[in-house]
């Protein structure tokens, strides 16, 4: 402190990266598919239905993945190892058939998120578009 001055050495507030609809809502759907499969697992060896090292072994490398996905939606990528995330839910209904019903409500989840979010995305880029040339309509 200087002579009736403060100084502060306060680091300046990160600028956060604009986040697509896609990214956004594909987090969201793996996320609560990631909570939905760790759940299932441990049921699955609580009751004994499958070995331990499958239920957990299993349930611990697809919760990695859908991590991985997470990380990576920015890039098309993430988009395709979500694809293959909810393709091995469905495929987990051959040892559980539970899994069929699971797996087919967070594949149309998936599906209708990443449609409706790249139309969307695609309006708001050509919106924008639009509006930094200045032919928007009025």
């Amino acid at each position: 402190m200087e002579a009736g001055r403060v100084v502060t050495d306060a680091p300046q507030g990160r600028v956060r990266r604009q986040r697509s609809l896609r990214e956004l809502l594909g987090s969201i759907v793996l996320g609560f598919e990631l909570l939905v499969v760790f759940l299932g697992a441990l049921v699955l060896f609580g009751l004994h239905s499958l070995p331990a090292w499958l239920a957990l072994g299993g349930g611990a490398a697809l919760i990695v993945l859908m991590i991985i996905a997470i990380g990576l939606l920015r890039n098309t990528a993430g988009v395709v190892l979500g694809w293959i995330v909810q393709l091995i839910v469905v495929a987990a209904g051959i040892l559980v058939p539970a899994f069929f019903i699971v797996g087919a409500i967070f594949t149309a989840m998936w599906a209708y998120c990443m449609i409706a979010a790249a139309r969307i995305d695609r309006n708001n880029r050509a919106a924008a578009s639009a509006a930094d040339n200045g032919t928007e309509n009025p």
